[in-house]
């Protein structure tokens, strides 16, 4: 996270409460780097709830998934302001920064697809999900090293998905109370994979338009 032009855009950075939090983390013994591994905690607890679900169907469990998919977000937005907004940068920040991204997406992912009852393509689907979120990043990465500007763009960037299945963990809790079924996940994790198709063919064509102007 070196300069702005390749920080994500968030419209809650500018948020005072948020703020306040970034500047109580930066007075402390905490860096950017340790936040940035904390979030493939976050994420293999919310696997761990979606794994648990495939075998009990308990409503709680994607409530506590959900959770846990929104404090790993948290982590990856506290990270940057720790590092940026704080002072705290490392020469090591962009490695912090993503690798624990290209783990925690496909963990949440591909675990949701295993908590899906109501097909049986849902660990096939989890997967695809997985490994389009890591061929999104993929693209901006790669496309920056070549000389193209870093794109953030969607529809189905690292918060729209995170978005989505958070959404349906809460829908699917309550599906599942009413009926009994997690149609509210399998849906989710279909619009996650074709989202994730378009992004990675909106970032190449961009990044390609702009190579060869």
């Amino acid at each position: 996270m070196s300069d702005d032009g390749a920080r994500r855009p968030l419209k809650i950075r500018d948020v005072k409460f948020v703020n306040t939090f970034a500047r109580y983390l930066s007075g402390k013994q905490i860096t950017p780097n340790q936040i940035s591994v904390t979030s493939i905690l976050f994420a293999a607890l919310a696997a761990v709830c979606f794994f648990c679900f495939a075998v009990y169907a308990h409503w709680w469990l994607l409530i506590l998934a959900g959770l846990m998919i929104q404090c790993r977000l948290l982590c990856n937005l506290f990270d940057g302001m720790v590092a940026v907004e704080g002072g705290k940068k490392t020469n090591s920040g962009e490695l912090f920064n993503d690798i624990p991204d290209r783990i925690a997406d496909p963990l949440i992912l591909v675990a949701a697809g295993y908590a899906i009852h109501v097909v049986s393509f849902g660990a096939e689907l989890g997967w695809c999900a997985g490994l389009l979120a890591v061929m999104t990043a993929y693209i901006r990465t790669l496309s920056a090293s070549i000389g193209a500007p870093v794109d953030f763009k969607g529809p189905m960037a690292k918060q729209h998905r995170m978005a989505v299945l958070t959404i349906a963990c809460v829908l699917t809790a309550v599906e599942i109370l009413v009926q009994g079924t997690d149609y509210a996940l399998l849906a989710a994790l279909i619009v996650i994979v074709l989202g994730a198709v378009v992004t990675c063919i909106r970032r190449a064509v961009s990044a390609y338009r702009f190579l060869e102007a």
